[in-house]
């Protein structure tokens, strides 16, 4: 923001040069990024940070000068000439969306004369870089400038019925603006409008019909708050920026709007003439209240890392507006209406340090900097992690938002998601509740690309909604994904050797379970304790993700229960002084006969030498009755004490067909 220091003295006479001033305002948090002399004047460039809007105005720079100077503050007294008319004879207004209008004035002005403006306006407003419109548009640009508010001034004769309507825009509105711009509006764009249609765009600019020209006689003025939300898409979707829309983004005083739109006023029949009507159409649905927020002494100290007086600290947050109450170690402070930005006690603490000054925090010449070793969690994400890679997965990161069509295919809580109010997440908003719906649109990308097989894992954060909705915060989960587009033994050969990896006494079984994503679904149970999902993907998500040649597999495991099986002891086993004899099983089972099933019933029976059970594959067809199947795996004998015969694993394989046949039906398939 540029600042004349001859304007800035109507409101402060610091005595100080431009240098000390910019010096000043740099160290409470307005930089200085250029001094320049116009005339006899000097300007003084400042960046205002986003959330100090207060500070886009020349009383909000006063404001912050008083404090650190202790120069008193003159704000201009408004006194109004009214005419004996009132208001309600010639304007009425209707808020149709209050949540994005949350005040709106509407003032008179009768008998006013366009014409150039005097000289002292101009050249005011020229020094910071704004040009000469007329004696009324001036005075709305100075009184902006002024008091940080940014009024509008409508040819009232313009109005239809002189009603004033904040709505959304109807879909295919269109609008001309005051600078020609050609705007096509929708019905996310907030809009003031008449009764016949709109004639300006909320916040942003107003339109070229109702400006004010050389005819104008009557003014309708407008002072309002609009949401800086709303009033940020819609200048930059139309791309239409403005020093009006620049300052309702960073958000103006909503208590402040009534005496902003007097002192317009006031400024406008200054230079214009005319009358003020009686009175004001003041619309306020929802009225804000006051923020308290308490602020201890101990904390800023602790937190500040020096020892700032309590009687100081009072002191400042006086000047700056916060009315302070003490009560021992704590001071309470009601937070001025200008001051949106301030709602914790931090916030207080950093008003207080900016004031007492940066420059008083120590420094240290040397810096300590310790190294802490390795915690479990990250050796254990980073064991995970190799192991996967290891397996031929790759990681990949996603954001933690999904569009709703994703959210429905995969949730796994009765309610609705989590999501975001956020302007730039319209389509994909919610906060996920399971990482798969991210690794599909991941491997349908990498599919796409023809880079197959494609195997992708996630570890990440999940969010589901608590049930009792009592607004409590959302049940956050770190949980491990995986997906590809091979065969569902892929995934739980690599589930189960994770767990393995991880600890070899767990118990891993993967359960048939019915899951709302999965044609065939499955439960991960590690001891008995169901830990995860598994399954492959139905018809809902490959129609969704456009799978057509492939039917992607996936599963997903609760991480904490990784960490909890974590151990940071590992016992090292030697390697095997005797050989192994493998022997290959060929078993015809029922088709409904589980691997688990008979992995159970093959280990009831099997003798301690039995080492190891890898699972080969699995074919129907020929020679292989109707509603059978031919599964054959690879059993693996050791004996530590010495070395195994033939003869004797024959015997551990007889007792495990025995068992076999006992408990699933099994029969040998012949050569």
């Amino acid at each position: 923001m540029k600042i004349s220091l001859e304007w800035l003295s109507d409101y402060i006479e610091t005595g100080l040069s431009a240098e000390k001033i910019a010096e000043i305002l740099s160290n409470l948090g307005f930089p200085c990024e250029g001094i320049e002399k116009i005339g006899n004047d000097t300007v003084i460039d400042v960046e205002v940070t986003s959330n100090r809007g207060d500070c886009l105005s020349y009383i909000g720079i006063a404001r912050e000068l008083a404090v650190v100077t202790g120069k008193p503050l003159k704000i201009p007294e408004v006194e109004l000439v009214e005419s004996e008319k009132s208001v309600e004879e010639f304007a009425e207004v209707e808020i149709a969306e209050p949540d994005f209008c949350g005040r709106y004035t509407a003032r008179i002005i009768d008998g006013v004369k366009i014409g150039p403006s005097p000289d002292w306006l101009k050249k005011r407003l020229e020094a910071i870089g704004l040009r000469s419109v007329n004696n009324v548009v001036d005075a709305t640009n100075y009184a902006m400038m002024e008091t940080g508010q940014p009024p509008h001034a409508f040819d009232y004769a313009k109005i239809n019925q002189g009603k004033i309507i904040v709505r959304k825009a109807v879909a295919g509105e269109r609008l001309v603006s005051i600078d020609g711009s050609q705007c096509e509006l929708n019905t996310d764009m907030l809009v003031i409008a008449d009764p016949k249609g709109p004639v300006g765009i909320a916040g942003v600019m107003g339109g070229l019909e109702t400006e004010v020209s050389n005819s104008t006689t009557t003014i309708l003025l407008e002072d309002a708050s609009f949401d800086p939300v709303s009033i940020r898409t819609t200048s930059r979707r139309l791309s239409l920026p403005s020093e009006a829309a620049f300052r309702f983004e960073r958000i103006v005083d909503i208590e402040m709007v009534d005496w902003a739109s007097r002192r317009t006023a006031q400024l406008i029949t200054q230079v214009a003439g005319g009358k003020v009507a009686k009175g004001v159409v003041d619309v306020y649905p929802n009225r804000t209240e006051k923020k308290t927020i308490s602020l201890r002494t101990s904390r800023m100290n602790k937190l500040l890392g020096i020892e700032v007086p309590h009687e100081k600290a009072v002191k400042i947050l006086a000047a700056l507006g916060f009315v302070p109450q003490v009560e021992n170690e704590t001071i309470k402070c009601t937070a001025p209406s200008w001051r949106s930005d301030v709602y914790r006690e931090v916030d207080l603490i950093e008003e207080v340090a900016r004031v007492h000054g940066y420059g008083t925090i120590p420094t240290e010449g040397k810096i300590k900097i310790e190294v802490l070793p390795v915690g479990a969690r990250q050796k254990l994400l980073e064991s995970v992690t190799t192991y996967l890679n290891g397996c031929g997965f790759y990681e990949t990161i996603n954001v933690s938002f999904i569009d709703n069509s994703t959210a429905e295919l995969f949730t796994v809580a009765d309610n609705e998601h989590l999501s975001v109010k956020d302007e730039s997440r319209k389509s994909a908003n919610l906060l996920r509740q399971t990482l798969i719906g991210s690794l599909m649109e991941v491997l349908r990308t990498n599919l796409n690309a023809k880079n197959s097989p494609c195997r992708i894992f996630e570890i990440a954060e999940t969010f589901v909604p608590r049930q009792n909705k009592d607004g409590g915060l959302p049940i956050e989960k770190t949980k491990l994904a995986l997906a590809c587009d091979g065969d569902f033994r892929c995934i739980s050969g690599v589930i189960e050797g994770l767990f393995e990896h991880i600890s070899k006494d767990t118990q891993i079984a993967i359960v048939p379970a019915e899951l709302n994503w999965a044609q065939t679904g499955a439960q991960i149970t590690a001891n008995s304790q169901v830990v995860g999902t598994a399954g492959i993907v139905g018809e809902a998500v490959k129609k969704k993700f456009d799978f057509k040649e492939t039917a992607p597999c996936a599963a997903e495991i609760d991480f904490k229960y990784l960490m909890n099986l974590n151990k940071e002891d590992f016992a090292v086993k030697p390697i095997p002084r005797y050989p192994a004899i493998k022997r290959d099983l060929s078993i015809i089972v029922d088709e409904n006969v589980s691997w688990a099933e008979i992995i159970k019933a093959l280990k009831n029976k099997a003798s301690k030498e039995l080492e190891d059970i890898i699972f080969v594959g699995i074919y129907r067809g020929k020679s292989i009755p109707s509603g059978q199947k031919s599964v054959t795996l690879s059993l693996q004998f050791r004996d530590e004490d010495g070395t195994l015969t033939h003869e004797t694993v024959d015997k551990f394989q007889d007792d495990i067909v025995r068992g076999l046949n006992e408990s699933v039906k099994a029969t040998l398939r012949d050569a």
